[in-house]
C-alpha cells in the first residue's frame, strides 16, 4: 500500500511541475521606407487655424527661405550643405503657411546625398553671409526618426537694409534624410512680433508627420 502511494504521489508531483507550452513570438512589422512625395500635402492641416497655405514652387533650399540670396558662403565651408543639401530641384515638392505666428515650410524632393555625421559634429556653431544678410547658425536637438538621419538647427539672421536699419528673424529648420530623398521643415519667425511665434518644438512635431505621412 504504501509503494503504491508513494508511486501515485510521483505522478502527481510530475504532472504540476510539467513545463508550459512555450509563447509564440511576436515580430514588429518593419517601417516603411518608400517615399511617395506628393503625400507631403497630407500634413497642410498641421498648420495652426488662420494660416494661409500655398504651394511652393521651383527649388527651394532652407539658406534661401532663411533669407540668403546665391552666391552665399559659409564659414566654415564645410558646414554649408547642411542648409542646402544637393538635390534635384526638378522633383522639388512643398508648401508653405502664413500666419501670425510665422512662416512654415515643408518641403521634400529627390538627392542622392546623405547626412555626413563627421560635418554634423564638426559645424554645431558656424555663420552664413550673403550681400547685406549674415547669420548665426547652431545645431540643435533633432527628433529621432526611425529609418531616418535627422539634423536641426537654429538660425539667427540680422539683413542690413537701406540707411543702415537692421531687419532681424529666426529660424528652426528641421532635416530628414531618407530612402533617396531629404525633407525638412523650416519655421521662421520674427522676434519683435507682438505674436506669440512658432517654436523648435512645432518644427520637431512636423518633420515627424511630415516622414509619416511621405511613407504612408
Amino acid at each position: 500500500m504504501s509503494a503504491l502511494c508513494a508511486t501515485v504521489a510521483v505522478l502527481v508531483m510530475a504532472c504540476g511541475s510539467a513545463a508550459a507550452p512555450p509563447e509564440e513570438a511576436t515580430t514588429s512589422s518593419p517601417v516603411s521606407t518608400k517615399v511617395n512625395p506628393a503625400r507631403i500635402d497630407r500634413v497642410r492641416t498641421d498648420v495652426p487655424d488662420g494660416y494661409e497655405v500655398a504651394d511652393l514652387t521651383g527649388p527651394v533650399t532652407p539658406t534661401g527661405l532663411w533669407g540668403f540670396g546665391a552666391p552665399w558662403s559659409a564659414d566654415p565651408p564645410q558646414c554649408g550643405p547642411l542648409a542646402n543639401p544637393a538635390v534635384d530641384p526638378a522633383s522639388t515638392k512643398g508648401w508653405s503657411g502664413s500666419g501670425t505666428g510665422g512662416i512654415v515650410y515643408a518641403v521634400v524632393a529627390a538627392t542622392t546625398a546623405g547626412l555626413d555625421p563627421a560635418v554634423a559634429a564638426s559645424c554645431g556653431d558656424w555663420t552664413l553671409s550673403a550681400g547685406q544678410a549674415n547669420g548665426r547658425v547652431t545645431l540643435t536637438g533633432a527628433p529621432a526618426i526611425e529609418s531616418a538621419e535627422t539634423v536641426a538647427m537654429a538660425t539667427a539672421t540680422t539683413i542690413v537694409v537701406e540707411g543702415g536699419t537692421e531687419t532681424h528673424s529666426h529660424a528652426d529648420t528641421v532635416t530628414a534624410y531618407l530612402d533617396g530623398y531629404v525633407a525638412f521643415v523650416t519655421v521662421v519667425t520674427d522676434p519683435g512680433s507682438p505674436h506669440p511665434q512658432l517654436g523648435a518644438d512645432f518644427a520637431d512635431e512636423l518633420i515627424v508627420k511630415t516622414v509619416v505621412a511621405l511613407r504612408s
